[in-house]
This record gives C-alpha cells, sequence and structure tokens, in this order.
C-alpha cells in the first residue's frame, strides 16, 4: 500500500461512513502500524510451517441424528405472544 490515506477513504466509503481529516490522519497512522507488524510477519522464514486454517486441531462432534418426539402443539403456542389458527403471529418487520 503506497498510500493508507487513499485506502482508509476508500473503506469509509464502503462502509458508508463520512470521516473527517482528523479522523482519516488518525485511521492512516493506525494503519500504518498494522502493516508494520505485516511487514514484520513476512520476514519470518515460515518455510519449514505446515499451513493450518486452525492453532488446534479442530474436530465435528456430532449426535446420531434419531428421530425423537416433539412438543405438543398446545405446548408448543403455549408461550407465544400470539396465536391465530394454531399458528403463532408474528409483527411484520418488511415494508415494501
Amino acid at each position: 500500500m503506497s498510500n493508507p490515506s487513499l485506502d482508509v477513504r476508500d473503506v469509509a466509503r464502503l462502509a458508508r461512513i463520512e470521516l473527517n481529516d482528523a479522523e482519516v490522519a488518525t485511521f492512516q497512522e493506525q494503519l500504518g502500524r498494522v502493516l508494520g507488524y505485516v511487514e514484520q510477519l513476512n520476514a519470518l522464514d515460515v518455510s519449514g510451517v505446515e499451513p493450518t486454517a486452525h492453532a488446534n486441531p479442530v474436530f465435528n462432534v456430532l449426535r446420531v441424528d434419531e428421530s425423537r418426539a416433539g412438543l405438543d402443539r398446545r405446548d408448543a403456542l403455549k408461550n407465544a405472544p400470539r396465536v391465530a389458527n394454531n399458528l403463532v403471529v408474528v409483527t411484520k418487520v418488511i415494508d415494501q
């Protein structure tokens, strides 16, 4: 990155946030420090290190998928704030 201030302004535009010149300068300084740390990491010899996605092994622990009895309809609807025709009624959240 030759000019981090351009990247700060571009990221701010993409995030739809307005930054004044002082904020751009602050974020530019912080971005410069981050890039400095990345340069330090790039200087390390990692040719013998196997690539990994996690520091520790990750295993999926899944239970057996077995069918079992569910809730009775009346019990399932008992705590619903509003019910109509044996269905939970929810407030519309999307305007068209």
